[in-house]
């Protein structure tokens, strides 16, 4: 079996434990600590030379890191992965975005306001970084609007990966101090990939704990 190295809160892995479980892809779970520095330890950096999760072990003992090369190694052969050339790039722009433009801003607001609070909302970064948080949201609600009620972010009959990964930190927003109802497009989208059969949310079974600004003492599995 695969295994996934996370930590409880991460988003970025949070991407990949959805991913696995919409293709029912079976994963162990092995959960590291940002606060006791476990992606510090020698064995953690012999899998992941850049020191960050999430990190996917393949059976055989290789890993790959970065969240959005496992969504697309593990979506490769499957629906969540395109076909066509176009949709494939389709998937690759909208990707690019959330990489380049969206995660970035709504990441940092959520760890600054939530998690770690050593910034208040007024603070000139967190006050560009909510600007630059609600641009990207701004763009991905007109593509949701342009795609139609029954359409994905970058394709129209299937969701792919591009959903996936523009989902957690999209959710998880309004912890950095951001109205999610000023976007009419973005929580219908919302909802539709969470009654997907295989949803997974942050915390498994346990969706209340979705924006828990602590880090829970056992392990999530």
């Amino acid at each position: 079996m695969m295994k996934l190295y996370d930590t409880q809160r991460s988003g970025n892995a949070w991407k990949v434990r959805l991913l696995a479980r919409l293709l029912n892809k079976p994963l162990q779970r092995v959960t590291l600590s940002i606060d006791r520095g476990n992606l510090g330890d020698a064995e953690f950096l012999k899998r992941s030379p850049l020191g960050m999760v999430p990190v996917l072990e393949l059976e055989d003992g290789r890993t790959i890191g970065e969240s959005i090369a496992i969504l697309q190694f593990l979506a490769h052969g499957t629906p969540w992965w395109p076909i066509t050339a176009l949709d494939q790039a389709y998937v690759l722009m909208w990707l690019s975005f959330e990489q380049s433009q969206h995660m970035h801003p709504l990441a940092q607001l959520r760890l600054h306001l939530s998690l770690r609070r050593d910034r208040e909302a007024g603070d000139e970064d967190m006050v560009r970084f909510k600007v630059e948080a609600e641009h990207a949201l701004r763009l991905l609600d007109e593509q949701l609007a342009r795609q139609g009620s029954s359409g994905w972010v970058a394709t129209q009959t299937h969701p792919s990966i591009a959903d996936v990964a523009l989902y957690p930190y999209t959710r998880l927003a309004s912890m950095g101090g951001i109205d999610l109802e000023t976007f009419q497009n973005v929580l219908p989208w919302l909802a539709r990939i969470e009654r997907l059969p295989g949803y997974q949310p942050l915390f498994p079974g346990r969706a209340d704990l979705n924006f828990a600004t602590v880090e829970m003492a056992d392990k999530t599995k």
